[in-house]
């Protein structure tokens, strides 16, 4: 009986020095990456609070993988990636160019050709810097990255899909924009307002300037060809507490009917204290407007009336205000 738990003592011990020196040596690759998860679109949405003049900094993470510390300094180079951006946009839209996601210009952001990471850490931060003034959001904006090769052979980009490359969609935000609910929103055929009416379950809108927003009429959105002939300005008044919609193109013969108003409530969390629901209501709409694309040769008037509501959901607790707003 001595004898087997002698055996046993010295299994066990044996065992513990192996796993020891498991955790001691690397079990796998160390390789270098971004952290930009995707979304069900294959992209990574970043916010980005719209400043009409200044520029506004996003901290991309750069990380090592790997079961033990880096053991190195290493200067990891990076790059715009505009053919990453080109197959994707041909494997996933083929021939529908107009939905093609547009390579961020260069004149809308800066950032660094190389990120540090230093023996002991394992993630560093690129700083991209955006100025977003006067872009316009009917174009998807991608600003594609790579994690390109080390000249000398001192790093190795991870070679798995979506590790070493970023597709970060642009998403400028201000206190306005984002994703209403639009079961309160009906559009109807003009004359048969008290008939069925067409609802959308969202409306999508997209930043102008600081306290402006776009969004497309009826029942268009930014999967049809001709979208940017359907924009919606939406101004919020701060003083006045009103919006103001108007349109560029005299061709959809755009009418308001009625003075617009909005409003915006703080909401706490009844379970989670630092939780605070914003929600942002818009009442009174009602406008017309005239749909002279979708059918050939022929025009049809529509009467959009009813309401817009949209919650963000801000926990007090994160200072950056793009990540304290549950997306």
């Amino acid at each position: 009986m001595k004898k087997i738990a002698a055996w046993l003592t010295i299994l066990l011990t044996t065992g513990i020095i192996a796993c020891n020196k498991d955790w001691v040596t690397e079990q796998y690759q160390q390789y270098v990456s971004f952290k930009a998860p995707i979304d069900g679109d294959g992209v990574t949405p970043i916010h980005i609070r719209y400043k009409p003049d200044g520029l506004v900094n996003y901290e991309l993470p750069v990380i090592v993988s790997g079961s033990t510390n880096n053991n190195r300094n290493l200067l990891v180079h990076m790059g715009v990636d505009a053919d990453t951006l080109k197959l994707f946009n041909v494997l996933n839209f083929q021939n529908r160019t107009d939905l093609y996601y547009k390579e961020l210009s260069q004149q809308y952001f800066t950032m660094p050709d190389t990120v540090s990471i230093q023996k002991g850490q394992n993630m560093d931060t690129a700083t991209i810097g955006f100025t977003l003034k006067n872009i316009d959001l009917v174009d998807k904006w991608i600003l594609p990255l790579t994690i390109e090769s080390s000249p000398t052979n001192e790093y190795t980009p991870n070679p798995r899909r979506n590790y070493a490359k970023a597709l970060l969609r642009i998403v400028p935000f201000n206190d306005y924009s984002g994703t209403y609910s639009g079961t309160s929103l009906k559009i109807y055929l003009k004359g048969e307002e008290n008939g069925a009416a067409i609802v959308k379950s969202t409306i999508e809108t997209y930043v102008v300037d600081e306290n402006t927003i776009f969004f497309y009429a009826g029942t268009v959105d930014e999967n049809k060809t001709d979208r940017r002939d359907y924009k919606i300005y939406a101004h919020f008044d701060q003083t006045k507490k009103e919006v103001t919609l108007s349109s560029d193109n005299p061709a959809i013969n755009f009418q308001v009917n009625k003075v617009i108003n909005y409003s915006v409530e703080d909401v706490p969390d009844e379970l989670l204290p630092y939780l605070i629901h914003r929600y942002v209501t818009v009442n009174n709409i009602d406008y017309n407007f005239t749909d002279y694309t979708s059918v050939a040769n022929a025009s049809i008037d529509y009467t959009v009336r009813g309401s817009l509501i949209m919650e963000r959901n801000i926990n007090t607790q994160i200072p950056d205000e793009d990540q304290a707003i549950q997306w």
